[in-house]
């Protein structure tokens, strides 16, 4: 413990220095600009920046892509509350309550509470990353195909919150996206399914234009379909101050359970922050005294979804520094980085190259406190997006969108896929089914699909119940798939009973 602390003062002392605080600044401000704009993911703008560290020093270089990394991860937030478009994929999660509240005239309260959430989920996911970083990724390591495919299960549990009283459509809807999830090569064999003939479906559906249809086009159309030019509409009072530091004290349990949901998750390569924060969003929901105000504005929804993203970074950084395993995406373009100053991730790397290491994790709590700055101060700047004219708001989501989807790969077909999923958004909407299970559904397919038949190719189909944690896995997915039902069904037993006995004196 004592050799923790002293590498972390050496980690600390390593970037004192004005160049190194100023290059974590600049990844910071360029992260969180990159993850609010649709169609740049957190992997996409360290991707950017990658060229620039050549001429850096390995320290300076790494510190700053983990500030991009870490304002990314919040940057996607603030068009999800903002105007119902997440910037990221694991931004899904926060509009879902975020958005509610600024409807609610309490945008700033939503702000707030994503800016504090991502910071002290990012600050557990640094502390877990420094203190049991080896003895994690070790039992990550262990992790069989079998674990990984009873872990994906278990998220696909959380639909039956995501949908409420309708958890039927939910289903429905999840089923539809795992459904999508077939179409292109099959990933284990490369046989084609589903393309129609057509190629650009073989690498399946981008995620992007998915997710900037469903939720941004989706909303524009379904507002254009009541929209009344004619009408004077009154401006919505918008309360977008931030609420004061003590606030955030009364969300403490939710973001230490997510921030440390999301580290865990986020350990396990290939999970990463979209499914960390759909699994804490779920958990939240189920221990809430108040399960019913989830998605209509709960400050605990977007707690939950920001503390689990920002977590997950602290766990994404485990497998890569101590294995040499990337934990997500964003992960494997610092994996490249190392690569390009000579360093080789794994346990002699903290060993041979202490003040590397440990200043790279005191640089998440340095960008961390940068990103808390930064974000009280221009807070009140993002929230007025919702002051915007509708006549001009709505042009400017549509253009976005378009150019978000483009700037991935620069493809029209990735256009095409956005106008696609807008309309799907729009009927979903329009008759009251969820979105959300959707994604779901398409960020688990793959993973399920893989990790199963590589289950099958290893062990044959007992390899399912041969593993302890594959069993254990299953029965709290079992049981987190029951308990509603069995709660519902014990309310409506006590409904049934009220309404049959007798009136007493006093009610007659």
């Amino acid at each position: 413990m004592s050799e923790i602390f002293r590498n972390l003062g050496l980690g600390f002392g390593t970037i004192a220095n004005v160049q190194s605080l100023i290059f974590i600044f600049i990844g910071m401000i360029v992260g969180i600009l990159g993850g609010a704009i649709p169609g740049i993911s957190p992997s996409m703008a360290v991707a950017l920046l990658l060229p620039i560290t050549y001429s850096l020093s390995p320290v300076v270089a790494m510190v700053m892509l983990m500030g991009i990394y870490i304002g990314a991860n919040y940057g996607g937030s603030i068009t999800a509350v903002a105007i119902n478009t997440p910037g990221t994929p694991s931004a899904t999660v926060t509009a879902f309550d975020g958005y509610p509240l600024l409807k609610k005239g309490r945008a700033g309260e939503a702000m707030g509470i994503s800016l504090w959430a991502s910071v002290f989920g990012g600050i557990i996911g640094a502390i877990i990353l420094i203190f049991f970083s080896v003895p994690l990724s070790k039992a990550a390591l262990k992790f069989w195909p079998s674990e990984y495919f009873a872990l994906c299960i278990m998220g696909l549990t959380t639909v039956a919150t995501l949908g409420g009283k309708h958890w039927q459509k939910a289903l429905v809807t999840c089923l539809f996206g795992l459904l999508l999830n077939t179409m292109g090569l099959d990933p284990t064999f490369g046989i084609k399914r589903f393309t129609f003939g057509v190629t650009k479906l073989f690498d399946g559906f981008e995620m992007v234009p998915v997710l900037i249809g469903l939720f941004a086009l989706g909303e524009v159309l379904n507002n254009l379909e009541h929209f009344d030019a004619k009408k004077k509409i009154e401006r919505e009072k918008i309360d977008y101050k931030l609420p004061k530091p003590s606030y955030y004290w009364k969300l403490k349990g939710p973001i230490a359970r997510a921030g440390l949901v999301g580290c865990l998750i986020g350990i396990f390569p290939g999970a990463g922050g979209t499914i960390a924060s759909f699994l804490a969003y779920d958990v939240e929901k189920r221990v809430s005294k108040n399960p019913a105000e989830f998605g209509q504005g709960a400050p605990a929804g977007v707690a939950a979804a920001e503390a689990s993203n920002s977590g997950s970074v602290g766990g994404a950084m485990v497998p890569l520094l101590t294995l040499g395993i990337p934990g997500s995406s964003t992960a494997a373009v610092l994996l490249s980085a190392l690569m390009i100053h000579n360093l080789n991730p794994g346990p002699k790397l903290f060993t041979e190259q202490p003040a590397l290491v440990y200043g790279l994790f005191a640089s998440m709590f340095i960008a961390n406190v940068f990103m808390l700055l930064v974000g009280t101060f221009g807070a009140k700047l993002w929230v007025r997006v919702g002051y915007i004219k509708k006549t001009i708001l709505y042009p400017l989501i549509f253009a976005f969108a378009i150019l978000g989807s483009y700037a991935i790969k620069k493809s029209m077909f990735d256009v095409g896929t956005c106008l696609v999923f807008g309309l799907i958004g729009w009927m979903f909407k329009k008759f009251d089914y969820p979105s959300s299970p959707l994604v779901l559904g398409l960020v688990l397919g793959k993973l399920i699909e893989t990790n199963y038949v590589q289950t099958l190719m290893v062990t044959g189909p007992v390899g399912f119940i041969q593993r302890p944690l594959t069993v254990i896995l299953f029965v709290i997915s079992i049981a987190a798939l029951a308990y509603p039902i069995i709660i519902a069904k014990v309310h409506a037993k006590k409904d049934a009973k009220k309404a049959a006995e007798p009136p007493t004196d006093d009610e007659d």
